[in-house]
């Protein structure tokens, strides 16, 4: 049985030494809250987000992926165009880190073994995990409760990328989060002696997105793609 198992491990790591492409880089752009303070406007970034992402190309129409990624949450209700949220007056500023990891299709071959120029729009989807501040209002002024949460979510990027040389790829998207969390915003105090401060739509859970571009350099020996 330990023959088999070290034996599985020295094909699994030759594998991922000789044949793949990787691509690691950066993500740089803006990032919006949907909930129940500030604007519902689907894309409308507020705050910077910067982060670092890396592919794994299984395939000219699948890669596996990661990234990482910082921003603040940021909400106004008088950014809203509801007059019930212009006279509440909420506002927030979250600073949060994100990690994510999936898989990413392209609907077009991105074959990086051609030298030739790749163009594609791709969809991106997995899961995530978002590390943000408890916060909640009191006599309309916002409290930290100085406890920080995780949120967990499902990503869903749709964007288009193209290989500006050999080993540099340009990227255009726009992500967004749903999470399985109703505290992103405040709404929904993370203690439970503060229930009574809710407010908002209890049933819906929060939204971000970030709307951006990626650079990313690629790189490893280039023999046929996996099968898988």
């Amino acid at each position: 049985m330990k023959t088999l198992y070290f034996s599985l491990i020295f094909i699994l790591s030759t594998n991922l030494g000789i044949s793949q492409i990787y691509e690691i880089g950066v993500f740089g752009g803006g990032t919006n809250v949907i909930g129940d303070v500030g604007s519902t406007t689907f894309v409308a970034p507020k705050k910077l987000a910067i982060g670092g992402i890396i592919r794994w190309n299984r395939s000219p129409r699948h890669s596996y992926r990661a990234s990482v990624i910082y921003t603040t949450l940021f909400g106004n209700d008088n950014l809203s165009s509801d007059p019930k949220r212009e006279i509440r007056g909420y506002y927030f500023n979250a600073r949060s880190l994100e990690v994510s990891a999936g898989m990413e299709f392209t609907f077009l071959d991105f074959d990086l073994h051609r030298r030739s120029f790749n163009f594609s729009p791709y969809l991106y989807t997995g899961v995530s995990m978002l590390n943000h501040p408890n916060f909640y209002y009191a006599n309309n002024i916002l409290v930290s409760e100085k406890t920080r949460s995780n949120a967990f979510g499902i990503p869903i990027a749709l964007g288009i990328k193209v290989t500006l040389t050999d080993h540099i790829i340009f990227g255009m998207e726009v992500a967004a989060r749903y999470t399985f969390s109703d505290e992103l915003d405040g709404s929904v105090p993370d203690t439970k002696e503060l229930k009574k401060l809710r407010f908002g739509n209890i049933n819906n859970t929060d939204w971000y997105v970030f709307s951006g571009i990626t650079l990313t350099y690629t790189f490893g020996r280039n023999p046929c793609f996996c099968d898988y």
